[in-house]
């Protein structure tokens, strides 16, 4: 009714019903599965995680006067019942689901919010559905701290040292010659090369990969015959930080989570997956008074990972990414974990998993 106790008029009725006729509609879904590795530490040891992801609430139209009010009530509620996958997408965002997240300071309090609707990932939009549509590309997902004088380092070395962690961890999981399988010369280039225990595992790695040679607990590649990239982007988030290690040394952590969308290799394929990459390295930078060291190299500490849908079962030196009835033909063997959730320590996670081939995620 209008203020005056009018009815809606009928050209303003039918002209809303033509424009609703012209929409479209779609509602997709997105199927939820887990292949989760359990990586080991260099020395047998766990270490800490983090990470969040806010849901941006849908903003509620107001009018004036109960015409404007009983008239947009109308429409909704309209648009619910023609529409319903398009207005879900108003609500959980799609694939931006509105601006981008802050940088990822310190671990969040918990795990990212669950989308009021499950879409399915899109070649167009392969993000869609995950809280990753409103992460960062790349390195800008990755949070580096202000440099301050710390052990043998002066704030200058520091702010280099921070600088070239990032350029590891760019080299080791976001390269896409790397990513398209080939060997990570540059992310190596960047290990010390006297860590003689090290660069054992590095050989094996890439000659012979087993569960204690896996190339994947720091490095992310995929075999070009089975999977391509959807898109050119890797979403990330996740954070450096740093203190004072031994011996006065720059130790710094790095644990950052990469999500890569994939279809697979094959000509005219638009069935987009994602793999999920949680990884925390620990790197000594060293005073080479008081210890053997390259210039410009780092010490590998630890170095371990947790992977969503990259394969389960041999250790093939590769992710290999399950798509739709795989994923649901193979459920995990152990608790449902979210793989967004950076709100639990690396540690924590790695325990929880500890002595279960592979896991369920709760979302993909």
């Amino acid at each position: 009714m209008g203020e005056n106790g009018a009815s809606i008029p009928d050209e303003e009725w039918e002209r809303f019903l033509r424009e609703a006729e012209a929409g479209t509609h779609d509602a997709p879904r997105e199927p939820s599965a887990r292949a989760r590795m359990v990586a080991r530490r260099l020395r047998e040891e766990p270490g800490p995680p983090a990470g969040w992801r806010t849901h941006e609430p849908p903003r509620r139209p107001r009018g004036r006067g109960w015409y404007a009010v009983g008239f947009v009530l109308v429409v909704g509620l309209l648009a619910v019942a023609l529409f319903p996958g398009r207005v879900a997408g108003w609500f959980a965002g799609g694939n931006g689901g509105g601006a981008p997240l802050a940088a990822e300071s310190e671990r969040p309090v918990q795990p990212p919010a669950t989308e009021a609707a499950v879409e399915t990932p899109t070649l167009e939009e392969p993000f869609r559905g995950s809280p990753a549509a409103r992460w960062r590309d790349g390195a800008a997902g990755i949070h580096v701290p202000a440099a301050r004088a710390t052990g043998w380092m002066s704030e200058d070395r520091v702010a280099r040292a921070l600088d070239r962690t990032r350029s590891f961890l760019v080299a080791s999981s976001l390269d896409a010659g790397v990513l398209r399988g080939e060997r990570p010369e540059k992310a190596i280039a960047l290990i010390n090369p006297h860590q003689r225990d090290v660069q054992d595992y590095l050989s094996a790695a890439f000659r012979a990969p087993g569960r204690d040679s896996n190339p994947l607990l720091l490095f992310s590649r995929f075999a070009r015959a089975e999977v391509r990239p959807a898109g050119n982007v890797v979403k990330t988030r996740g954070r450096i930080t740093y203190r004072e290690g031994e011996r006065g040394a720059l130790e710094v952590t790095a644990d950052v989570t990469y999500v890569y969308p994939v279809v697979r290799a094959a000509a005219g394929s638009d069935e987009v997956t994602r793999t999920i990459v949680r990884r925390e390295t620990v790197m000594s930078w060293d005073d080479p008074a008081k210890v053997v060291v390259e210039p410009g190299t780092f010490s590998l500490v630890s170095y371990r990972a947790d992977i969503t849908n990259g394969g389960c079962g041999p250790v093939t030196g590769y992710l290999t990414p399950e798509f739709g009835t795989e994923r649901a033909a193979g459920p995990g063997d152990g608790p449902g974990t979210d793989p967004y959730d950076r709100s639990t320590a690396m540690d924590v996670r790695m325990r929880e998993s500890a002595g279960t081939e592979c896991g369920t995620a709760t979302r993909s």
